[in-house]
């Protein structure tokens, strides 16, 4: 009932579905549910709640229970959302083998996790998929499906109608690999971006500054591939162009950073006069990261509605 399950729950009430809240401590999901009302509330104020019920219809769907079999009796899909410990999910995992039936589908939030460490030897492996949300994920509607290999395919098929009925943006991958696709796009660009800071080309707020003022601009409307092929007569045509100027511009990249030392405090120092390493700062900033990604979810469905 952390940050990534109350999002969950929020996101599957939104889709109308009735949703088992589980956690190991009462006082854990009395707090979960206390924060799942305030912001159901202020978005619902705001114009921004997802779904067509209102705020109390939607929580009257959530649940909670501090005991595993209860929480999963006559349940259709579980996803799980402990913290990111191989140890913790593969325990969390053998115990719902042993309860569960043939039908429900057992899910993870994993972020790194391959799915044959996760669920190598389970009785139920068919039935297991990884569903990687992008944090938050009732603001951010990204979900990456990756299956086991030994995952049936009605399995991904079943998660991925699951997850465009509530609303998110599913993508399938054909088979697992370190870092899925989010994260390994995502620190290719932080490697870089370390290493532009590290050797002194350009400052962390400079740098910072050339994504969310330049690539993050279009990379919010349309991906990378589709970027080149808008940026030339089509792909064919920006590879003729463009392949050997990208080439040389690659073979300079450096190797792996250590993300350590000197640089660390460098960027660390630049982004704490910018945003305080204190709670509450922290909390006002991502807050006011959530209402823009809200903004931008919103803008979004405007224009693919135009």
């Amino acid at each position: 009932s952390g940050l990534i399950g109350r999002s969950w729950a929020m996101v599957f009430a939104a889709g109308g579905f009735k949703v088992k809240l589980y956690d190991i401590g009462q006082q854990q999901l009395t707090s979960a549910l206390e924060n799942i009302r305030k912001q159901m509330k202020e978005m619902e104020k705001s114009g921004d709640l997802k779904g067509a019920a209102s705020a109390e219809e939607q929580l009257a769907l959530i649940s909670v229970c501090t005991d595993l079999k209860a929480a999963v009796e006559g349940a259709t899909f579980i996803q799980e959302c402990t913290p990111e410990s191989l140890e913790l999910k593969r325990k969390i995992f053998g115990q719902l083998d042993l309860i569960v039936g043939d039908n429900v589908i057992l899910s993870s939030s994993t972020s790194c996790l391959l799915p044959s460490k996760l669920f190598t030897g389970l009785k139920h492996v068919k039935q297991c998929i990884v569903s990687h949300p992008v944090n938050p994920p009732y603001f951010v509607p990204l979900v990456e499906i990756i299956p086991h290999p030994e995952t049936d395919p009605s399995t991904t098929e079943r998660t991925y109608a699951l997850m465009k009925k509530i609303g998110q943006s599913p993508v399938k991958l054909n088979r697992e690999i370190e870092g899925f696709v989010l994260n390994r796009l995502q620190y290719a660009v932080i490697s870089e971006a370390w290493r532009l800071v590290d050797e002194g080309v350009i400052s962390p707020s400079d740098l910072d500054l050339v994504m969310s003022d330049g690539l993050g601009m279009r990379y919010a409307f349309i991906g990378p591939l589709e970027t080149m092929h808008l940026n030339a007569e089509g792909i064919s045509n920006y590879c003729e162009r463009y392949a050997e100027g990208m080439k040389l511009v690659l073979n300079t990249f450096g190797p792996v950073p250590e993300f350590s030392d000197e640089t660390v405090q460098k960027v660390n120092q630049a982004l704490s006069e910018k945003i305080p390493v204190v709670p509450k700062v922290l909390d006002a900033r991502r807050k006011w990261r959530d209402e823009c990604l809200t903004g931008l979810a919103k803008l979004k469905t405007q224009m693919k509605s135009d």
